[in-house]
């Protein structure tokens, strides 16, 4: 149990140690050298993490997780000397392919985004139907919970209202989101086909979305931001680098990537249970749920999950504050038009499917 358990605690650590090196160096190098720089990283990242996700694929060694750990300084050091002097051309070609693919993925993002959301708050809406079946206690719970999603969503776009609606544009924006929002609620209730507990995700994910709309571009990274030489005393260079990181790490970005992160998980959690017929269990059938399609496309993603995250983390610190409020403009409505279809396409003779999956 003992060589386990230190093994165990070994490889954890060191997909900790890629996460946060991730996490640190990317925005160190758009702050500190240039944005083909940071491109430059972000690529050779990516590339790095798709030859360790077939490894992972093929091999599927614990000893994987442990053996990268070194990689990401080393390509950090690689990005530096590069940048150090004159750069090649091929090096600034491929930073800037890399670029434009990364901008050019901005409304795929958006989709991900937007269904993950929609169905991690159509599976919780879900859950709370099956948990009020379980007695009293569960329904006075989840709908005390319901109306605290809803009351700190208003209070969320309470408080966010004067710098998300800072210009008529946006606020006519939010008045449409915020309408939209309420009527798909009342007509979802009226045709029985959502419940308060989904419709109350529904309400934070707009809020959420808001409040990046109307997060201060102070916050967001501030390119000038450099790091001061090695002082002749280890503490107060300790203290810098705390601050250095405390404040190249953008906060909003931060709260994007983990959210996007975490619907994006949930949701391929979700996506093997969703087209099973009725009459199947949750064990499936033959195989099991390994042998469907979505099992298989949920294996590959969670196997490139290290991919995905450099990606999504490039793209959202690629993106200036106003490029990155237009695109959450475009999440919000997103969410509520594939929300609302979903509603309206349901009908009566889909309730053989609803009792699996639907709420109604």
């Amino acid at each position: 149990m003992a060589p386990w358990f230190l093994w165990h605690a070994v490889s954890s650590t060191a997909r900790l140690s890629t996460v946060f090196q991730i996490l640190i160096f990317l925005p160190l190098t758009l702050s500190s050298l240039s944005q083909p720089a940071f491109l430059l990283l972000s690529l050779l990242l990516f590339l790095h993490s798709l030859v360790h996700g077939t490894l992972v694929l093929l091999w599927g060694s614990p000893a994987l997780s442990i053996m990268q750990v070194p990689m990401h300084p080393f390509l950090l050091l690689v990005c530096f000397n590069a940048f150090s002097e004159g750069v090649h051309p091929w090096l600034t070609t491929a930073s800037l392919w890399w670029g434009r693919i990364l901008h050019w993925s901005s409304p795929g993002f958006i989709v991900m985004e937007g269904m993950s959301s929609l169905l991690v708050a159509q599976r919780l809406g879900q859950v709370g139907k099956e948990l009020v079946g379980e007695g009293e206690g569960y329904q006075f719970g989840l709908l005390v919970a319901a109306a605290a999603a809803y009351v700190a969503s208003a209070w969320s776009i309470v408080t966010s209202y004067p710098s998300a609606a800072a210009s008529p544009l946006s606020s006519t924006l939010l008045g449409v989101a915020l309408t939209s929002l309420i009527f798909l609620t009342f007509i979802g209730f009226g045709m029985r086909r959502t419940n308060v507990i989904e419709s109350s995700c529904l309400a934070l994910i707009v809020a959420y979305n808001v409040w990046l709309c109307g997060v201060d571009d102070a916050l967001v990274l501030d390119p000038a931001l450099s790091y001061t030489p090695l002082l002749s005393n280890i503490l107060p260079h300790l203290q810098t680098l705390v601050n250095f990181v405390s404040n190249t790490l953008p906060k909003p970005v931060l709260f994007a990537l983990i959210y996007r992160l975490v619907v994006m998980h949930f949701a391929s959690r979700i996506l093997p249970t969703i087209g099973a017929d009725s009459w199947e269990d949750e064990a499936g059938v033959d195989d099991g749920w390994d042998g469907r399609p979505t099992s298989k496309l949920t294996h590959l993603l969670l196997t490139y999950r290290q991919s995905i995250f450099v990606t999504v983390y490039s793209h959202l610190l690629l993106l200036d504050h106003s490029s990155q409020v237009w695109w959450r403009w475009m999440n919000i409505f997103f969410t509520l038009a594939i929300w609302s279809v979903e509603l309206l396409v349901s009908n009566e003779d889909d309730d053989v499917v609803t009792k699996k999956w639907k709420v109604d």
